[in-house]
């Protein structure tokens, strides 16, 4: 037989899986049930109630807070008042049982108070849409009889948990309630029954919506989308502008959007009016800011015209949500967190969505999809009122949400970065590629051996949500100009931007000068001089958009500086690259844009470039077998010591997490100290 929390999971995978249920990280489900007091050995009633910040659809265990039920609700004795009810959500740590499990979420009351073994509260799209719409009580009645009883607002809390434990009490055929300007909740007997009441509600929401709803809510079409691929071109164009205004205050991670449902609603004569009046329920807002920057010209508008728009815009976004903190802000309030837009909306071209990393512009942007669905069901059959301004302002700048953002684990270095590793399917580049993950930034991996390249990124997808949250692989040969400008664009519409490239694409020859082809002389320049021009050059192009700086490091070679037997083609090129490195770091310096280079030397353990025969023609020209090439050059070192792959990354890394934030036009060697190599 399951137990209660068994039950419960399963039911909030069941339920969270399904966007149109609930949202990422959207609402929460409980259970009650008995267990075992080992202080009393007596059996005690329990809450089980998913913490603050989990996500249904992937609820395990330890995301459950778990509390005494008796202590719980023994708390509306000394409950205070509306006026002090976040006290509440600090008391709920004295009903915690044993380690009390997650942080208790602001919904907890309203799981523990209602008399049902089972609750559930949700942000289905077609129940906010009942929950916004002007005339929603009335709604709420015609839909579903006494089945659903109408919630006026009231912000999340102790008090809305004893309404609704009120409600149901007083209406004993209920089965849930719709939460004006917020979501639904539902309760049960049992676990199958709360699931099966919380998928009526919402799927009787949809039905009527879908027969009584008028066509065509938002008006006639007056922008036609762009077609896919001049959107997209469009879109690689407008991207890093938009993520430097969005990272005026904080730097962001972009997300581009270009669904039907966003298209459409931009095509529209009414989306301006209406995402003027912003999102309503808190989830969304919180994660989208009350209302987006709207651009207010056509898709196909001339960039020049639609780049001096934007800026304007932008301004007067943070003038208007400047002047929005100040209207509503106490002596108490929290400091205002930022005064860019989370997100941004271009007619016939789609949604631009920012946040602190890709997963939180992602779920930012598909909160706003949620919001669309809203405005469209309200409008459909009623119009969409949204609860006032100055609700809105206490949710977002609420003590509670202030106390969970300081909760957050602090910034990794790179948080907020975007970087591109050329070559970055192995070796050198694929350590470079972890290493920067594990710094925080999110990763473009590009190479010429795509299948290589998606290994590595999938490996840095690990522990991300959705695939592409942390990286992303690109098929690119660098020597080509028209794949290198994809690859860049490949990676502003991942990510918004770059702000951090590494040129480590390279191979190599060893041949003495009579036997070096005019081939092998070309084909080593192109990829490793011309390779990394190209990359610099487009990389460039968009950290100058951006406006926020940027890193260029170029993985170059002891054999830049030392001159070493049968290697001229390799050299030659190797010192080409250690001369761009001093001539980008002259040239971009003004745009904040730090140049470096790194001189790795033996790299043999993991090295794509040795794997390829380079370590076989070295290994002949010394005269060591292959397999002791490692130790043969540790033994030639200062420091006797083989370098790896992973050296060269912590170089990386050094140059770009910020300690050396004004070194520019430096060559680090990593090569255990070859003294013939030294810097003069």
């Amino acid at each position: 037989m399951s137990s209660p929390v068994e039950k419960l999971l399963r039911r909030s995978h069941a339920l969270g899986s399904d966007p149109r249920n609930t949202n990422f990280a959207g609402g929460n489900a409980s259970a009650k049930g008995l267990a075992i007091d080992p202080v009393t050995g007596s059996e005690v009633e329990l809450l089980w109630v998913k913490g603050s910040g989990g996500d249904l659809g992937t609820l395990a265990e330890d995301g459950l807070a778990v509390l005494r039920l008796d202590r719980l609700r023994a708390l509306t004795a000394v409950y205070p008042g509306v006026e002090r009810e976040d006290e509440m959500v600090a008391a709920f740590d004295f009903c915690a049982f044993g380690r009390g499990g997650a942080a208790p979420s602001i919904d907890t009351a309203m799981h523990g108070l209602v008399e049902a073994a089972h609750v559930d509260h949700l942000h289905p799209d077609a129940g906010i849409a009942i929950a916004t719409a002007a005339d929603g009580r009335k709604l709420t009645a015609r839909i579903f009889g006494d089945r659903v009883v109408w919630v006026p607002w009231r912000r999340p809390g102790f008090q809305l948990g004893m309404d609704i434990a009120a409600i149901k009490d007083a209406n004993p055929r209920a089965v849930g309630c719709i939460l004006g300007g917020h979501g639904v909740t539902t309760w049960g007997d049992t676990s199958a029954e709360c699931e099966a009441n919380s998928l009526d509600v919402i799927r009787t929401a949809e039905a009527y919506l879908a027969e009584h709803g008028r066509p065509e809510p938002f008006g006639p079409m007056i922008h036609e989308p762009l077609a896919r691929a001049a959107r997209r071109e469009r879109a690689a164009a407008l991207f890093p502008l938009l993520r430097g205004l969005a990272s005026t205050d904080l730097p962001q991670v972009g997300h581009y959007t270009d669904t039907a449902v966003v298209l459409d609603f931009l095509s529209r004569e009414r989306h301006p009016e209406l995402a003027a009046l912003g999102t309503s329920c808190p989830d969304h807002f919180l994660r989208t800011k009350v209302a987006p920057l709207v651009l207010d010209l056509p898709g196909d508008a001339p960039l020049a015209e639609v780049t001096v728009r934007l800026a304007q815009l932008h301004a007067a976004y943070r003038e208007d949500y400047a002047a929005y903190y100040h209207r509503h802000a106490t002596a108490d309030s929290p400091p205002m967190r930022g005064a860019d837009p989370a997100i941004v909306l271009v007619p016939g071209v789609g949604m631009f969505s920012f946040g602190r990393d890709k997963q939180t512009a992602r779920v930012a942007g598909e909160f706003y999809v949620n919001a669309i669905n809203v405005m469209r069901g309200a409008e459909a059959v009623s119009s969409y009122a949204p609860i006032e301004e100055a609700e809105k302002f206490r949710i977002e700048y609420w003590e509670l949400e202030e106390a969970k953002l300081r909760r957050m684990p602090s910034a990794r270095p790179l948080a907020a970065r975007v970087a591109l590793v050329t070559g970055g399917g192995s070796g050198i580049g694929a350590a470079t590629a972890r290493r920067l993950a594990a710094e925080g930034a999110c990763v473009v991996v590009a190479d010429r051996d795509i299948a290589a390249a998606e290994k590595v990124a999938a490996e840095l997808d690990g522990g991300a949500h959705r695939p592409g949250d942390v990286a992303t692989a690109v098929q690119v040969d660098v020597t080509e100009e028209e794949q290198v400008v994809a690859a860049v664009r490949q990676a502003v519409l991942a990510f918004g931007g770059v702000d951090l490239i590494v040129n480590n694409a390279g191979l190599s020859l060893s041949r003495s000068l009579l036997e070096t082809s005019v081939a092998d002389w070309d084909l080593q320049h192109d990829v490793m001089a011309r390779g990394s021009f190209l990359v610099s050059r487009e990389s460039a192009r968009v950290m100058i958009d951006q406006g926020m700086g940027g890193d260029i490091v170029y993985i170059t070679s002891k054999n830049a500086v030392f001159a070493g037997p049968d290697n001229l083609a390799y050299g030659a090129a190797k010192a080409d690259q250690a001369h761009q490195v001093r001539l980008l770091a002259a040239e971009l310096g003004g745009h904040g844009i730090r140049v470096n280079g790194v001189n790795p030397d033996g790299v043999v353990r993991g090295s794509g470039i040795f794997a390829s025969g380079w370590g076989a023609n070295r290994a002949a020209v010394y005269g060591v077998p292959e397999d002791e090439l490692g130790e043969f050059y540790a033994r030639r070192t200062l420091l006797k010591r083989e370098v790896l792959p992973e050296h060269i990354a912590a170089a990386v890394f050094a140059l770009t997490g910020g300690q050396l934030s004004l070194t520019t036009g430096l060559h680090i060697p990593v090569d255990a100290g070859v003294a013939a190599a030294f810097l003069r």
